[in-house]
């Protein structure tokens, strides 16, 4: 019996799994490694920390045909092929699909890591929620960093709690510029329209208890919620291997570690010429199955397509979204907002 272990129920070692028991092996144990009993939907923790949905809406139950084994990983012996646990356990594997997800970078901004909330876990989410659910009315939140996440959260906050100041730090010149210039002009008035005030150009240097430095100026700040950047968790960063320019582990065209064809890295932590989302990480996953069928079969490995993303979808609180396709086609409005929803509802009810 081949022992495939896959490390992390995230999008990309979902599919994985989904995947591999839908060719019904007998001689392929699945055994996932991960810290809760069930899928966490990521890109919803920000409706989450907001107050918008609940922790049941967001989750999804894994399925029951696998091994499973509950803990943190700390590290991955390649040589003897064991991935060591918290609990001192030792988990053996013949083929290894790593996908433990992100945290986040602070780009080393003082105090960062110390006075700020994130939502880069379910965990770390339902924390933001509750610190948010506390907040006396006229509050100020602070999201720093205007990406997807950031906007999506922001704009949430801004229908859940109307009774406080929400400001948004963008880096760049307007919100979400690496979008669409029409996706970005809409987004940034519709903060306007809102309330929801945008420093543009920021520079976050410094945050502590009280609020947070933006260039030398200070913005005083009830809570601060960190959406600047990711990075791969440190138990991945920490394995020697070689990285790109953003702490991801550079691969092979058939996504397992040069030198390691028994370690694949999938999602968050992979060097791909995207940027991650759960949409790579299920395209990814795809590929990493149909290399394994071969392996496993004794087959050459196939030659693989470059990945295509459709597109992406992002909500300004429950009215209104935007997209873009294929990288071109732009959408605004109630209709992106509900496309968005059904492809939430698929991923729930549709395996």
């Amino acid at each position: 019996m081949r022992k495939l272990v896959v490390l992390g129920g995230g999008y990309g070692g979902m599919r994985v799994i989904e995947r591999v028991l839908g060719h019904q092996l007998k001689d392929v144990s699945v055994t996932l490694v991960d810290r809760l009993p069930y899928h966490g939907l990521k890109t919803e923790y920000y409706a989450l920390a907001a107050g918008t949905v609940s922790d049941r809406d967001i989750r999804i139950d894994f399925p029951e045909e696998i091994d499973y084994i509950y803990g943190q990983v700390t590290d991955i012996d390649t040589e003897d092929k064991m991935v060591l646990l918290a609990s001192g356990e030792k988990v053996p594997y013949d083929d290894l699909v790593i996908g433990l997800g992100c945290e986040d970078k602070y780009h080393n901004v003082q105090g960062a890591a110390e006075f700020t909330y994130s939502i880069q876990t379910l965990e770390e989410s339902r924390k933001t929620q509750q610190a948010i659910n506390g907040l006396r009315p006229d509050s100020v939140v602070s999201v720093v960093g205007a990406g997807l996440s950031g906007v999506e959260l922001a704009s949430e906050l801004r229908e859940s709690r109307p009774d406080l100041t929400v400001r948004l730090f963008d880096r760049g010149p307007s919100v979400l510029s690496f979008l669409s210039n029409r996706v970005s002009m809409y987004v940034q008035s519709w903060f306007e329209e809102h309330g929801v005030e945008v420093i543009n150009n920021a520079n976050i240097t410094r945050v502590d208890a009280d609020g947070l430095w933006n260039h030398e100026d200070l913005f005083p700040s009830d809570l601060t919620v960190w959406t600047a950047g990711i990075q791969p968790v440190a138990v991945v960063r920490n394995q020697g291997w070689e990285l790109d320019g953003g702490g991801r582990v550079k691969l092979t065209e058939h996504h397992f570690v040069p030198g390691l064809p028994d370690v694949f890295v999938v999602g968050d932590n992979a060097s791909l010429p995207y940027a991650p989302s759960g949409q790579l990480a299920e395209a990814q996953a795809e590929q990493i199955v149909q290399v394994l069928l071969c392996k496993w079969k004794g087959l050459a490995y196939p030659e693989l397509p470059d990945i295509k993303l459709k597109g992406t979808l992002g909500s300004l609180g429950k009215k209104a979204g935007f997209g873009v396709f294929m990288g071109k086609q732009s959408l605004t409005g109630k209709v992106a907002r509900l496309l968005k929803s059904g492809i939430l509802w698929k991923h729930k009810v549709i395996k």
